[in-house]
């Protein structure tokens, strides 16, 4: 049932990323079923060899350097970086209503909720949790409210500007808890990592894979979105 859960929240997010995807090419006359192809052949490309990967035991080993910041986080925040570098005047980022990448954030309170009953499954340590030191579900709840206030007309732009701000610093905490807690356990008093080598498979791999880097992508396209507004 858990990994079933993970299995849910990334079709879902999935399924959302493509639908307003394909509403944005289709408000500025674009032919959306080649780019949506494409996003998904993207995704395919970058997802499959990983998974094989998991299945060698690649990521499996915490006591050696640190293979998933440098082979799945790193390479994703390099091509976000790049994709808004060379598109943030596209005409797709405007026809994007502003409330939606804010919105989005909600889900970190669901996969906070995942995180906690991954820990009561003996996969996780405390410390990631929300019983520990990560407080993310707050903020995926606060991503409900402020996508409400987005939708309104007269929202401060910079008021969001702010908070999508703030979350990034937020999801860099949770990395470094995450991180820490895999390769560096001594810095929370531990002698080894507490992680069970399970959560080196998928769909557990999709925290790194998928869902941070899909939040600091929102985050990174809704402060594009509201610098243009201001």
């Amino acid at each position: 049932m858990l990994e079933l859960g993970y299995t849910i929240l990334f079709i879902s997010l999935i399924s959302i990323i493509l639908w307003y995807y394909y509403r944005a090419l289709e408000k500025i006359g674009i032919k959306s079923k080649k780019r949506i192809l494409i996003v998904i052949a993207v995704l395919s490309l970058w997802l499959i060899p990983h998974y094989f990967l998991t299945k060698t035991g690649f990521y499996s080993d915490f006591t050696e350097f640190p293979k998933i910041p440098i082979f799945m986080i790193s390479p994703l925040f390099l091509f976000t970086f790049i994709l808004f570098l060379k598109n943030k005047n596209s005409r797709v980022l405007d026809a994007i209503p502003i409330h939606i990448p804010i919105a989005y954030q909600s889900f970190r309170a669901v996969i906070e909720v995942l995180f906690y009953f991954t820990f009561l499954k003996g996969i996780l340590p405390v410390q990631v949790t929300f019983e520990g030191v990560n407080y993310d579900v707050l903020f995926g709840l606060s991503a409900i409210l402020m996508g409400i206030y987005a939708f309104q007309k007269n929202a401060s732009k910079k008021i969001l500007i702010i908070w999508n701000i703030i979350g990034i610093g937020v999801v860099a905490f949770a990395a470094f808890t995450f991180i820490t807690s895999f390769y560096f356990p001594a810095i929370w008093g531990l002698s080894n990592s507490g992680v069970s080598p399970e959560f080196a498979q998928f769909p557990f791999l999709l925290l790194p894979s998928f869902f941070m880097p899909s939040a600091i992508f929102m985050h990174i396209l809704s402060i594009i979105q509201l610098k243009k507004k201001c």
